[in-house]
């Protein structure tokens, strides 16, 4: 008899034991980031789907890597900027005693990734070491905020023309459970292409015009011959983070990341551009043994999920209108 998964449509990361989330902004960028944490360490992997993707520390996740446990990542606002949030996250973690010894160091390892934001930003307010040990004291078990939070406060979707006929992104969850396995995804939306639903309606991508709720439906307009037009450097990027107490090692942990990007192009269309820096992290406690057919195919299903609940929790700021003011209101959708 086969187990049917229970899913939480508004879970995260944080309904797997041993995984703490937390968020730290500035609304008045908006900007912020937010930290997927594994106090006691977990065997990562990553796999990266975008051409433009901004990192720090990632390669510590791969299998050639002689880092063998992370304390967890983190996805920040501000581009480039923004990776300087790392540096009060990893501050904090050493002064929780976190991290790997290395002869009488500590030295945590907290891989991280960049969503382009400045556009509606303008560079205002960037995150720095503070927002990022801001969000590491906010972690917690508990119920995830979702929205117009943390790495999510300033994303944006559908950027075919820039972000004046965009809607507004966000940040998102899921998790399921089957037996005693356990995942739980987060995911920040920024994404170049639109967000469709199952039956690949966009319920959020770019409009006709800045004053306009029709979407011209990116995919469309290429088909039918149309090119894109840089209107500014690549600013578009969905992160995708996944904690399960699966048993993975690293290549196992890479692999299973590598199956959830199908999960963004259910959803996300185009994706995997040149002008997207999509990648997708699991974290994984090693508690559990797993087929890992059967893992990739529940990640890839909880990526998707977070990617459509960050469109349905996030809300308009002027100008750029959610999904949830765009007629006609998007449905939640079966598992």
């Amino acid at each position: 008899m086969t187990n049917w998964p229970e899913i939480d449509r508004q879970g995260s990361p944080a309904d797997v034991p041993g995984f703490l989330v937390g968020h730290a902004q500035d609304e008045r960028g908006p900007t912020g980031c937010t930290v997927l944490l594994c106090p006691e360490g977990a065997v990562g992997g990553v796999a990266i789907g975008g051409w433009a993707a901004g990192t720090r520390g990632m390669d510590g996740l791969g299998p050639g890597h002689v880092v063998r446990a992370v304390q967890g990542v983190l996805f920040t606002g501000g581009s480039s900027f923004g990776l300087a949030a790392s540096d009060g996250a990893l501050r904090w973690l050493v002064e929780h005693g976190l991290g790997n010894q290395s002869g009488p160091y500590r030295l945590p390892s907290l891989p991280a990734a960049v969503i382009f934001d400045l556009g509606l930003t303008g560079g205002r307010v960037i995150p720095g070491p503070e927002m990022g040990r801001q969000a590491c004291e906010n972690a917690s078990a508990g119920p995830m905020t979702r929205g117009n939070v943390g790495a999510g406060c300033g994303a944006s979707i559908g950027k075919l023309f820039g972000p004046s006929r965009a809607c507004k992104g966000g940040l998102g969850g899921a998790s399921l459970r089957v037996g005693d396995l356990r995942l739980g995804a987060l995911a920040v939306v920024n994404a170049f292409g639109d967000v469709i639903d199952q039956q690949g309606r966009i319920i959020a991508g770019a409009r006709l015009a800045p004053d306009s709720a029709s979407f011209v439906d990116a995919a469309r307009h290429f088909m039918a011959g149309g090119a894109y037009q840089p209107v500014a450097p690549p600013q578009n990027t969905t992160l995708v983070a996944i904690a399960t107490n699966a048993r993975l090692d690293k290549t196992a942990a890479g692999k299973v990341a590598a199956v959830a990007q199908g999960g963004l192009a259910r959803c996300i269309d185009p994706v995997h551009s040149e002008v997207d820096g999509d990648l997708v992290c699991v974290l994984a406690r090693g508690e559990v043994a797993v087929d890992l057919i059967g893992l990739g195919v529940m990640a890839g299903r909880l990526a998707q999920l977070a990617v459509w609940d960050a469109v349905l929790a996030a809300r308009s700021l002027p100008g750029l209108p959610a999904a949830v003011d765009l007629p006609p209101a998007p449905r939640l959708w079966p598992a």
